[in-house]
């Protein structure tokens, strides 16, 4: 049923796979599906606020980042399971459902895990997004 299982994971906070991992690893080995986990490297939407960073400072964040998934995989996701790990640029919500489309994938997995109102607390600001411009399906973990 699904041979692509996208993992959307924020690598700083615990809560975006201590459940939703678990889960995809069960999807993927039922139905012997590849496993992209993916984190967002947020940008500041204003071309001002990275002008008071300094020089190089995207590259060396992009390569901790890089090296932080790698070790995260390596922690976390058995061998038997042939997995990639993916590093994106932007919304959040919005480089995963780009992604999602890019990779063909066939099953969105992640974990709502923010509640800073009603609308965050019944589904989460970027769990909601996806689930609403996917074209694939979406698994949100509790």
């Amino acid at each position: 049923m699904y041979s692509k299982i996208l993992l959307a994971v924020d690598m700083n906070e615990e809560a975006s796979w201590k459940k939703a991992l678990p889960t995809a690893l069960a999807l993927c080995r039922t139905f012997d599906a590849s496993l992209h986990v993916m984190t967002v490297l947020p940008d500041y939407r204003m071309p001002i606020v990275g002008s008071y960073f300094p020089e190089g400072f995207a590259e060396k964040t992009r390569q901790a980042l890089s090296e932080a998934q790698q070790a995260f995989v390596k922690e976390n996701v058995p061998e038997d399971v042939d997995v990639q790990c993916i590093i994106a640029d932007g919304s959040p919500w919005e480089a995963i459902v780009k992604t999602a489309r890019k990779l063909h994938v066939d099953l969105i997995v992640m974990a709502s895990h923010t509640k800073r109102k009603f609308a965050d607390y019944v589904l989460g600001p970027n769990a909601e997004h996806v689930v609403h411009h996917a074209k694939m399906s979406v698994m949100i973990v509790r």
